[in-house]
């Protein structure tokens, strides 16, 4: 997996995604990140300067086309080297879809994934429909700038390439799996100030562990996310348990 962020703040990627997990998959090839600061393609006179008033009048300033435009078309310039057609470009913004479990799983099978950053009031809008092709958002709030949802894509992203994690595992079995929230987690000692750990959990009897992990997803879910419900995988069994839930909820 290739990321390439259009950024006028590339610092900002860099240290922010070079460490932990991330930035150990970085340093085994497992994943590669460049940051492409927008403004080195700024107009000579501009002399680094991205953006201008916008048309039509009204507050802040707008990121113009051209130096965007020719960032990205520097990026595909690079993967044309080694594939074929059109990189995904995903805009940041409080309009685009929400994003989800499923499209960091979708995303993660592409070989290469652009990121485009926007700052001020936003993007002109003619540089957005030639090169954009997905619209999303981390959630229905304002930032100052698109790193930080970009950041916190290329997380949940990187999650699902091989490798990147030490258990394969973790990363399938995590919340939202079939749409479901994770189970209680326990660590030694086996009881802390008061609280012990579930004594399911140290009966060694895996087949009544991996139940009650699934009722407590099940609980857990209908807590705190029922609308998860609506689309999660539920058996016959899972409905009869929830339907009898010490959680109720308006979902049944």
């Amino acid at each position: 997996m290739n990321y390439h962020v259009l950024t006028l703040f590339p610092e900002m990627i860099l240290d922010g995604l070079n460490t932990s997990i991330l930035g150990r998959a970085i340093k085994k090839d497992l994943i590669s990140l460049e940051a492409v600061n927008i403004r080195d393609y700024a107009e000579e006179r501009r002399k680094g300067r991205v953006d201008d008033y916008p048309y039509g009048g009204g507050a802040g300033m707008v990121m113009q086309a051209e130096p965007v435009y020719q960032a990205y078309q520097a990026v595909c310039g690079r993967i044309a080297e080694r594939s074929e057609g059109k990189p995904r470009v995903i805009y940041l913004t409080p309009q685009g879809q929400v994003f989800h479990q499923t499209l960091a799983e979708e995303l993660a099978r592409e070989e290469d994934l652009i990121f485009l950053c926007g700052h001020y009031e936003g993007i002109d809008e003619r540089v957005l429909e030639e090169i954009v092709t997905d619209y999303v958002s981390i959630g229905d709030y304002v930032l100052t700038g698109g790193e930080l949802p970009s950041m916190v894509m290329i997380d949940a992203i990187s999650r699902m390439v091989p490798g990147v994690l030490n258990n394969e595992e973790s990363a399938q079995f995590e919340s939202f799996q079939d749409n479901l929230l994770e189970y209680p987690q326990y660590s030694r000692p086996e009881e802390w100030r008061g609280k012990k750990v579930p004594e399911v959990l140290m009966s060694g009897h895996h087949g009544n562990v991996e139940q009650w992990r699934r009722e407590k997803s099940l609980e857990r879910t209908l807590e705190r996310r029922p609308d998860l419900l609506e689309t999660a995988e539920l058996s016959q069994k899972d409905r009869k348990y929830l339907v009898n839930c010490k959680y109720k909820s308006s979902f049944f």
